[in-house]
């Protein structure tokens, strides 16, 4: 872990990660993965690991080379709108008493999925909506350019010093910092390299993001 920024003042706005940070969507994205990968005659264990690392472009490219990457990614559109309807969707503890808990306008999401569902999985699952959401279609890079984070900051009237981003997955951590934000990552068992503080569980990192979003901007470590 590093030392967070040392920038006078206050943090006021909250960025959010989706998927494995407020969302549990593992078992989700590898049903997914498992029956895109069937339609293609494809091993679902390779797809898969090769889907967490990359995007899905670059997937097609890895895994599916000998196919339409316009094709692929339109039949993995199809699957992943599907399993919003009728997949089963859980949040993490604490993410529901975490959204309640902050101002409106003083937090948005940012994620790598597209927004019509992100809102269908909260709705599945109970959690508030924000007024910023920036998806996948909102930026030309995704993570782990800092261009979403920034997005996000822009929308919300936000300096990046003012923000805290709330991560799993090291191409997001890379995105937050690149983005001159303060990063702290939840639900690993290890920390992602470079996080500012790390919490195992999200539920951990409740009081901790409302307490410092909430009074003076804090240098201590977990």
């Amino acid at each position: 872990m590093t030392s967070e920024p040392g920038r006078p003042g206050r943090v006021t706005y909250v960025l959010f990660d989706v998927d494995g940070t407020l969302i549990d969507a593992v078992s989700n994205q590898r049903r997914v993965w498992a029956t895109w990968a069937e339609r293609y005659g494809l091993d679902a264990e390779e797809v898969y690991r090769v889907a967490l690392q990359t995007r899905p472009m670059e997937t097609f490219a890895q895994v599916a080379a000998d196919q339409d990457p316009y094709e692929c990614l339109a039949t993995l559109h199809e699957l992943e709108d599907e399993d919003v309807r009728s997949g089963v969707y859980a949040a993490f503890d604490g993410a529901s008493e975490l959204l309640h808990g902050l101002p409106p306008g003083s937090w948005a999401l940012v994620t790598s999925n597209y927004e019509h569902r992100v809102r269908g999985r909260f709705l599945r699952t109970g959690l508030p909506v924000p007024d910023v959401i920036v998806d996948a279609a909102a930026v030309e890079e995704g993570k782990p350019s800092p261009v979403p984070y920034l997005r996000a900051a822009a929308r919300l009237g936000a300096e990046p010093g003012d923000c805290l981003v709330i991560e799993d997955a090291p191409s997001g951590v890379r995105s937050g910092l690149r983005a001159g934000m303060t990063v702290w990552g939840v639900n690993a068992a290890v920390a992602v390299e470079g996080v500012h503080r790390h919490f195992a569980g999200l539920h951990e990192a409740v009081p901790h993001i409302l307490a410092f979003t909430s009074g003076p901007h804090g240098n201590a470590a977990a």
